[in-house]
């Protein structure tokens, strides 16, 4: 190719070129010729140079075809590296538009390419995107099989190559029947590691009953994690006994249950609509016939029918909020005893001490003082069922002291969930030492713990038990499965969750492979 001029117009830099003479070959029967038919010029967009963007007209010849086939008469000669069959773009432009579709999607990429001086709009970003070839579909030796939300209750499935790290295929649905028939087509899949999910053991074992079925372990301690909190949850009245109890003794006034908490109205209040309800319930009648009888709203009946003692139903009194004044109650108690109640002075001193707060909040802070009573200082809350159930999963040497004696205590109070812990650690070591001989022996143990929450648990790892057991001792795991997901939901949140599944198979796919060639 020879370059013949190049100039600036409205801002575009303008190159005129033309062909050299030579022999070309036909791109049908591969024959050199150099019988020129005619010329004409063809019009190529290029990568921007100083911010402008670049247009090359190139005078091309068309040729004859000498071949003995003659399945062409004539054809246009190319430019390697520079031109191709119906392209208005050089390849390097090309592949620039294809990589801002892949990163970007549509409309990001589109405003990528304004920046860089290529006028697009978005769905010629989406088109040049779809049109990109995928990878052909190799068979995996082990299979990574996770289910995502594509929107509200729709769900898809997304395989992955667990020794490549890269996803093979990516569909609407999660039915065990579109598994099967994919693990039929691509027949030589060894492992496959999936989570507790019924359709994907089924499908699994339909259309490859010879694979060995991994249950990951992340799902199983996951699994375990939300049977910790809901048996937490159910012994709600309990985990106010993981606070330590306040020095202070009780008012007189006020009376004091058994439970060490004040009898308030609202506790009497619910005492007896726990007796009334149950004292319905109890006799066989539905939850509609109690809330006619006693009218109450069905979901209030509903509430305290499920609820085991009438303290899970009861009303608690938030104590107050921690404050950033708290660690200067004492010293402000101290200079009120020695005498200075002037707020500002005291706000002025606190404030050489550190404290960056409001006056306003000295102010409310000594109020109680002025009347004789005693300030107002921050009581610990009780542990939500989430913590308690993060206590009892985290292992004892990464659990803070706080934590340590609030577990003591709780246990000291709830055997329920001493039971619990024990049973949880039992497993954490089973996962630990990848030995799962004592997983029969823990199963019965779920069984007669009599925790519903764990029994449940039991009897859904007793049904898998062979895929569990590969969980726990084999070294496969659904670890990529779950990134792969990850990444599958920053490429939705790009395109604002309006992407449908054949994109959301392109630009997954084609992400990955391009984050594996430019790390």
């Amino acid at each position: 190719m020879r370059v013949e001029r190049v100039w600036v117009a409205d801002g575009v830099v303008r190159v005129a070129a033309c062909t050299r003479e030579s022999t070309v070959a036909c791109p049908d029967c591969g024959r050199g010729s150099a019988r020129v038919h005619s010329r004409y010029c063809r019009t190529l967009a290029d990568i921007a140079v100083g911010g402008r963007p670049v247009l090359i007209g190139l005078s091309v010849r068309r040729l004859f075809c000498d071949g003995p086939g003659r399945g062409r008469r004539t054809f246009a000669e190319q430019v390697e590296g520079l031109t191709g069959p119906s392209r208005r773009r050089s390849p390097l432009l090309q592949h620039l538009v294809e990589m801002a579709g892949v990163l970007l999607a549509g409309r990001g990429g589109a405003r990528l390419l304004q920046i860089l001086k290529v006028p697009l709009s978005r769905t010629s970003v989406l088109f040049h995107l779809m049109h990109l070839p995928l990878p052909a579909a190799a068979t995996p030796r082990v299979l990574g099989v996770d289910d995502f939300a594509l929107y509200a209750d729709v769900y898809g499935t997304l395989l992955v190559d667990g020794e490549t790290r890269l996803p093979i295929e990516l569909w609407a649905g999660r039915d065990a029947e579109q598994l099967a028939a994919w693990l039929r087509r691509h027949p030589g899949v060894e492992v496959v590691c999936r989570d507790g999910s019924l359709v994907y053991r089924q499908g699994i074992s339909a259309g490859a009953p010879e694979t060995v079925q991994v249950s990951d372990r992340f799902h199983l301690w996951q699994g375990l994690s939300k049977r910790v909190g809901d048996i937490a949850a159910a012994h709600r009245g309990c985990l106010p006994a993981a606070v330590p109890e306040p020095e202070a003794a009780p008012s007189p006034a006020e009376h004091v249950g058994p439970s060490g908490r004040a009898d308030t109205p609202a506790r009497r209040h619910a005492k007896q609509l726990f007796e009334a309800v149950h004292a319905v319930t109890d006799t066989g009648r539905s939850l509609n016939a109690t809330a006619r009888e006693l009218g109450l709203n069905r979901r209030t009946v509903s509430k305290y029918a499920r609820a085991a003692t009438w303290q899970e139903c009861a009303r608690t009194t938030r104590p107050r909020r921690p404050t950033s004044l708290d660690p200067y109650l004492e010293y402000l108690r101290q200079r009120w005893e020695e005498g200075e109640h002037n707020a500002t002075v005291l706000h002025q001193e606190l404030l050489a001490k550190g404290y960056r707060g409001h006056y306003q909040r000295i102010k409310m802070a000594v109020a109680p003082l002025r009347r004789g009573l005693p300030i107002d200082t921050p009581r610990e809350r009780p542990p939500s069922p989430r913590e308690v159930a993060r206590w009892i999963t985290t292992t004892s040497p990464r659990r803070g002291l706080h934590a340590s004696e609030g577990l003591r205590r709780l246990f000291e109070h709830c055997p329920e969930l001493d039971r619990t812990h024990d049973l949880v650690r039992q497993f954490a070591a089973m996962l630990d030492a990848r030995d799962a001989t004592l997983l029969p022996a823990w199963l019965d143990e779920l069984t007669t713990a009599r925790l519903p929450a764990l029994a449940s648990l039991g009897k859904a790892i007793r049904e898998d038990q062979f895929a569990v057991v590969q969980g726990i001792t084999t070294p496969f795991n659904s670890g990529v499965n779950e990134g792969r997901i990850t990444d599958l939901k920053l490429q939705k949140r790009i395109t604002a969750g309006r992407a449908g599944v054949p994109l959301l198979r392109h630009r997954v796919i084609l992400m990955a492979l391009l984050r594996r060639h430019y790390p």
